[in-house]
Parts: C-alpha cells; sequence; structure tokens
C-alpha cells in the first residue's frame, strides 16, 4: 500500500486525523480534509472534544470542523466586541460542539457554556438562546482578553477556570482540565484560521 500524508497547521500532532483510499489503492492522509467528502474520520484528537459531550456518544460528526454553523451570529457579535471570529468559534466548538442545548455536569449551559453567575454578569436572561448565549459568552471573552493584555491562552484559560485562578497563578492554571481546554481551543483556533 502507498501512503500519501497532508499535514496542515502547525499543531498537526494534536489534530483529528481523517483518510481515505483511492482506486489505485494509494491511502491519503491529513488532519485539514478541507470539505472532501472522500475522508473518513480515523483518529479523534482530544483537542477538539466538545467539553459539552464530555459522558455522550460522540458522533464523527462533531469532531470535525465547522464553519457553517451559526457564522453569521458569530461573526457579527465578535466584529461588535472586537474579538477574532475564528478564537470565538473555536470556543463554542470546544464548549459545546455547536448544540445550544448542552449542559456540562457543572451546569454550564449552551453554545458557549456559560454558567449561571456569567449569564448574569453579562445580562444574558436565556442562558438557552443562541443570539444571547454567544453575546454573552464574546462579552466575556472580551473582558478577559482586556484583562489579561490580549493574551488569547490566558483569556481562554480564564473562560475556564475563571479569572480569579489565572491570576493567581500567573499563568494558566495548573490544572488538567484547563491545560488541555486550552490547547484543545488553541488548536481549533488555529485549525480555523487555516481554513479561511
Amino acid at each position: 500500500m502507498i501512503w500519501a500524508i497532508s499535514v496542515g497547521g502547525s499543531a498537526s500532532a494534536m489534530a483529528d486525523i481523517y483518510a481515505y483510499t483511492d482506486a489505485n489503492g494509494v491511502r491519503h492522509i491529513t488532519n485539514v480534509p478541507n470539505g472532501d467528502t472522500r475522508y473518513g474520520l480515523i483518529y479523534k484528537s482530544r483537542y477538539t472534544k466538545p467539553k459539552g459531550w464530555n459522558d455522550a456518544p460522540i458522533s464523527s460528526a462533531r469532531w470535525t470542523l465547522n464553519r457553517a454553523a451559526y457564522d453569521e451570529l458569530i461573526r457579527a457579535t465578535a466584529v461588535q466586541h472586537g474579538v477574532d471570529p475564528n478564537l470565538v468559534r473555536a470556543v463554542v466548538h470546544a464548549e459545546s460542539g455547536f448544540n445550544p442545548q448542552a449542559l456540562s455536569p457543572k451546569g454550564a449551559t449552551g453554545l458557549m457554556q456559560l454558567m449561571p453567575a456569567t449569564a448574569s454578569r453579562f445580562g444574558v436572561s436565556n442562558i438557552y438562546d443562541p443570539n444571547e448565549n454567544v453575546r454573552g459568552g464574546v462579552a466575556y471573552l472580551r473582558f478577559l482578553l482586556n484583562l489579561f493584555n490580549q493574551d488569547a491562552r490566558l483569556a481562554v484559560a480564564a473562560y475556564n477556570a475563571g479569572e480569579g485562578a489565572v491570576k493567581k497563578f500567573g499563568g494558566i492554571p495548573p490544572y488538567d482540565e484547563t491545560t488541555t481546554y486550552v490547547a484543545r481551543v488553541m488548536n481549533l483556533h488555529g485549525r480555523y484560521l487555516a481554513q479561511r
């Protein structure tokens, strides 16, 4: 068997892996299928696992990049708050896998998995409404980016663990969930940027 490998981006070791075998018996493997439906998912990276599905069955659709879901809402809200839309999309992907009904075991809810206190803090009254949830989540991301001097990694860490934890440790808190979450979001962010 002949293998043809296509690797996109610098974080390929942490990416999902897709493959297909062509008519000549050549096995094609990539981490960026770019919508080519011949590719099938053969490896699911823990860095792209949606947090909202921690204990739920995973279908391959939840692991693939999704630029179409809530695109207009994500772009408009991100632009309004001066946040990179690809970062917002990466957070939504990591948090809920684009499921507006996602509910984590800790009580985080909706597309951006807002905790009730965070939702209240940013004026979200219906946490399941995609418009309100994304507006509140992006406003929170903007706040965190400002708080941590536009450092996306620290803002993302604070989105997961809280700004107090990031301040306490002077960087990304040494919690397994948070370090995995930051790697997951930054991996997705890079992949969404590469897909533009």
